[in-house]
């Protein structure tokens, strides 16, 4: 999502690309789902060598960026990641780092981030809650001050990584507001339930709090509604980033399939029907593309607008983005419903993220707020 204009960006995007086409590609997404798994650790620590988990935290805490805009450059990444639907808790371990590298208290968190960027330790970040919508700034489970610390209480689910996390980040309501709180999974009072999810490696889980203890605490009463918004942000443009790499993956080998198969000794490509279908499909893409590009740029500067532009991009980009993908499964025929096909991994991908962050029906109503005040 932004160019790659440098010899250090060239370097780094070549690397990622080439990691992931070796150590990520279709074939290893298919076997970790016959093993019923969602990633092996060693390769989540060798990806983290890459640099990827850093993006979002200072140099002085041990991260850093390749281009001085780490929210770009993991966007980069987010969009290769697609081209394999690759596995990965990239963004649930993002997400808490981006929180605990902009609260105030950032260096009482040190070793956790060190932990993190190594890739030694997967945190997640455990926001949404059951029979709601995208709701992080209202959530219902509750934070109970006791003695020297938090008891967390309540249940959220469609968390990420959850039953593979050593620590989950939890947004809790308290006395003073909305705050986030740092809980191990392996705490008391903590119960995990695995989720069945559409996609073959990404994995979710259910965490039901009965009177969980929080080890700290993440951002005070009056910064906390700014880094969980921000947090939003950078999930939702993450997840719009890998999309624009899987529509662009699927629409080329769409194209690839049109030009190489023949109908009356002509090529499907060559059929006025087909070639406006590419068209609308294109001009789709590219929408999604820029819009994307536009998010990721406002909030990486922190704009006023940011969250509005990540909804717009979050909005577009959902709605769209199985309408090309769907497209591309009926111009294949019956092949592109098969198992075997790879159509069905980036339809699902797609699909899962639709909902994930917030429904693009649900951005279109913060959009419409956001015009109309």
């Amino acid at each position: 999502m932004t160019a790659v204009d440098s010899p250090e960006k060239i370097l780094f995007t070549t690397t990622s690309q080439a990691f992931l086409s070796k150590e990520a590609s279709l074939r290893h997404v298919r076997e970790l789902h016959a093993a019923g798994a969602s990633w092996d650790p060693a390769w989540w620590r060798r990806a983290a060598e890459l640099g990827w988990t850093g993006l979002l935290v200072p140099e002085e805490l041990g991260g850093g960026s390749v281009s001085g805009d780490g929210l770009a450059d993991l966007a980069v990444v987010a969009e290769l990641l697609g081209k394999t639907v690759a596995p990965g808790p990239l963004y649930p371990v993002s997400t808490v780092l981006a929180a605990l590298a902009d609260c105030a208290q950032r260096d009482t968190h040190a070793a956790l981030i060190e932990s993190l960027i190594s890739g030694e330790t997967v945190a997640s970040w455990a926001v949404s809650e059951p029979h709601r919508g995208w709701a992080p700034d209202d959530p219902t489970a509750t934070a109970t001050a006791v003695g020297s610390g938090y008891r967390i209480d309540g249940t959220k689910d469609r968390v990420e990584a959850g039953a593979q996390s050593a620590v989950l980040l939890v947004v809790a309501r308290c006395e003073d507001g909305v705050r986030q709180f740092l809980v191990p999974t392996d705490a008391p009072g903590v119960r995990i339930t695995p989720l069945q999810s559409v996609d073959l490696v990404k994995q979710f889980a259910r965490v039901e709090f009965d009177g969980a203890v929080a080890t700290a605490e993440v951002g005070s009463a009056t910064e906390s509604a700014g880094i969980i918004d921000r947090q939003s942000q950078i999930a939702q443009v993450l997840q719009c980033a890998e999309s624009v790499g899987i529509l662009q993956t699927v629409f080329d080998f769409t194209v690839q399939w049109a030009l190489d198969r023949h109908s009356f000794g002509r090529p499907l490509a060559s059929y006025q029907a087909l070639k406006h279908g590419f068209a609308d499909m294109k001009l789709w893409l590219e929408a999604a593309r820029a819009t994307t590009a536009a998010a990721v740029a406002d909030i990486a500067a922190r704009a006023p607008d940011a969250g509005l532009s990540a909804s717009i991009a979050k909005s577009y980009v959902g709605e769209v983005g199985g309408e090309i993908v769907q497209r591309c499964v009926q111009m294949h025929g019956g092949i592109g419903v098969t198992w075997e096909h790879d159509l069905h991994l980036y339809l699902r991908r797609i699909t899962l993220y639709r909902s994930m962050f917030g429904t693009p029906e649900e951005h279109n109503v913060r959009v419409y707020r956001a015009g109309v005040k």
